[in-house]
């Protein structure tokens, strides 16, 4: 039901993301705009969040071991890298055309609108299609659904208690809070989440104005990056067999460590770029999907909350990026 209500929240709002305010002019404040867009914008996080938190609640239920785990989270993110690079794939056939027809609009700017414009709309009516067939073809199991008694215990040792009716004691959402190893997991999701999605915001505005690099770079530098990210996400179980959760994710670590040192001592990186592009996919990929594997190791057999858990990673991480875009744009604002 989660992901029914998302998807629908995310077609309704998504395309007026990208499209110019109606009714708007050049000499329009841009107050009016931001108020214009705020209501879609939450819309669209809510969807987006709804059927994110649904989705990634089947895992738990789904995997049988630790290994499964790692298995169906690396699945899932590749078949999200795979819908990233039709997205950028489009975003480059669209802008390689409109740069065919106008050679002297190298740079982004407002004759690009009918570009986004397309691209939203594609985009949208594609996961409108995929968003059909995955609610026709996948069959719940109600047994899964039934709803599980509840537990008081003001003392909060809920890990001792034995009820008649499971095998073992249940965590509700309120039990999650007693947990330092909920906060120890949540901390990480989230400095992971920082990692990859300020890379993925800043990465258009390094490549034109930091790079002075034509815009249809930004399309082929992402395209790259989530191709790369695809091929980590594959070997992605073999290597926590053989390595461990924690060394994956720190090689991970190194690995972004290994682009930010190269693009902070080479400001002039041309095509250069590519090579970066594919470290910084990799390094993402990698910490992205270990990260969400040790969320599904912590839900554990505890599946029946496990998308209360999902839930609160993201809303820390959601709130450490609008801080850290807040924070970066008053250090560095537009000029």
């Amino acid at each position: 039901m989660g992901i029914t209500k998302g998807t629908l929240s995310v077609i309704v709002s998504f395309p007026f993301i990208f499209n110019p305010c109606l009714g708007c002019t050049e000499n329009t404040p841009q107050w009016v705009g931001l108020i214009y867009f705020i209501p879609f914008i939450i819309i669209f996080q809510f969807g987006w969040a709804s059927t994110q938190i649904s989705h990634l609640a089947l895992i738990p239920d789904l995997a049988k071991n630790e290994h499964d785990k790692v298995e169906l989270t690396a699945f899932r993110y590749a078949f999200t890298v795979l819908a990233n690079i039709c997205v950028y794939a489009i975003a480059w056939l669209l802008l390689h055309f409109q740069l065919t027809e106008t050679e002297d609009a190298q740079h982004l700017g407002r004759q690009d609108i009918p570009v986004f414009r397309m691209l939203a709309l594609i985009v949208v009516g594609i996961g409108a299609l995929f968003s059909l067939v995955f609610h026709i073809g996948t069959k719940e199991n109600s047994s899964n659904f039934q709803r599980l008694p509840e537990t008081d215990d003001e003392n909060g040792d809920f890990l001792n208690k034995e009820l008649p009716s499971s095998p073992e004691p249940l965590l509700l959402w309120k039990h999650w809070l007693l947990e330092p190893s909920f906060y120890q997991v949540a901390l990480l999701y989230m400095c992971t989440r920082l990692i990859v999605n300020l890379s993925q915001t800043y990465i258009a505005v390094y490549l034109t104005y930091s790079l002075h690099l034509p815009k249809n770079y930004i399309a082929t530098i992402p395209l790259v990056m989530y191709v790369s990210g695809f091929v980590s996400s594959l070997v992605m179980k073999p290597i926590n067999k053989c390595l461990g959760r924690n060394i994956t994710y720190f090689l991970g670590l190194l690995a972004i460590a290994t682009f930010s040192a190269w693009v902070a001592l080479d400001p002039q990186l041309n095509v250069a770029v590519y090579g970066a592009a594919v470290i910084l996919g990799s390094g993402s990929a990698t910490i992205l999907v270990t990260s969400l594997s040790m969320t599904a190791d912590l839900i554990g057999t505890h599946s029946h909350s496990g998308a209360f858990v999902y839930g609160a990673m993201s809303f820390t991480d959601k709130v450490a990026n609008g801080l850290a875009v807040v924070v970066i744009q008053s250090m560095h604002p537009c000029q």
